[in-house]
């Protein structure tokens, strides 16, 4: 044990392992040089990353630096690529996939759609572009957890009372203490959702405008709704929301070129999946059944 803590064993160690790499990664011939060309175009963009980040160009000795730092950066790229140490990250693997898929986003982004294009998307999927309906209500809260049964007929009879003709009843000093407010102006359907829940919003669209109706349960309770104003959902005219069609245009043709292109990479691929068997897959337990 003595002699593996011997700087001189870790040096031979490191250079039987060195010589091992290069070993399994070299060409078949003895020596081999790559070449590696550092063009006009990377040295101006090299000067001009430093320009960006230091506002002043770089001097002699730093761009010599950064080309370098590229030239070590290249040399081991291609060092490990031959090696494969790609082929067991996924980082790296989730990132070449990305890279490429991007090939596909670029050509897709350099394709300008025409209005006739962009029309006839717009009638073929009217429902991505329909504006919701709004609506305008108030509700009066009845708290079911401190009611218990109760809670039903104490609304049903505040129900009564409100919509008796001539009633003084202040709807505001009504029902139970809520953290949202008893009245709320021209809301979209999924925010009534997201307020009160989906179940409620559902029954909101059968009550009547003008009239208290309920009880109507939601996640917190039951409520007595009265609406004030009810906009049903429309569709704008093409011109009012092009570029929003133009953005769902080249979301979907991205998402078409990409699946597209994997289709035609994948058949140049015999594939076969090797699944592992699971116990009534195994021979020798179905024989044993037998």
């Amino acid at each position: 044990m003595k002699l593996l803590r011997e700087p001189l064993v870790h040096f031979l160690l490191l250079g039987a392992a060195l010589f091992l790499v290069f070993n399994i990664v070299g060409d078949s011939e003895e020596s081999r040089t790559d070449t590696l060309v550092v063009s006009a175009g990377q040295v101006a963009q090299l000067s001009e990353g430093f320009k960006r980040t230091w506002q002043r160009p770089p001097t002699e000795e730093e761009l010599n630096g950064l080309i370098e730092d590229h030239i070590r950066e290249e040399v081991y790229y291609r060092e490990a690529m031959a090696m494969g140490l790609d082929r067991d990250d996924m980082i790296v693997r989730r990132r070449m996939r990305q890279k490429l898929e991007f090939v596909t986003d670029d050509l897709v982004a350099a394709i300008a759609p025409t209005d006739e294009q962009l029309e006839t998307y717009f009638n073929e999927h009217p429902d991505e572009f329909r504006v919701p309906s709004r609506v305008s209500f108030r509700q009066i809260y009845f708290n079911t957890d401190r009611r218990g049964e109760q809670a039903v007929r104490d609304a049903e009879s505040l129900l009564t009372r409100l919509n008796t003709v001539g009633s003084t009843i202040d709807p505001t000093d009504a029902g139970d203490t809520l953290m949202l407010p008893g009245s709320f102006d021209n809301l979209f359907e999924n925010d009534v959702a997201r307020h009160f829940g989906t179940e409620f919003a559902t029954a909101l669209a059968d009550v009547p405008v003008g009239r208290w109706t309920g009880p109507v349960e939601s996640a917190y309770g039951l409520h007595l709704v009265m609406i004030d104003e009810r906009r049903p959902g429309a569709l704008p005219a093409f011109e009012k929301v092009r570029d929003r069609v133009q953005r769902e245009w080249e979301a979907a043709r991205r998402k078409k070129a990409t699946e597209a292109f994997y289709e035609s990479l994948r058949d140049r691929y015999e594939v076969s999946v090797e699944r592992p068997a699971t116990t009534e897959e195994d021979p020798k337990v179905a024989e044993d059944r037998r």
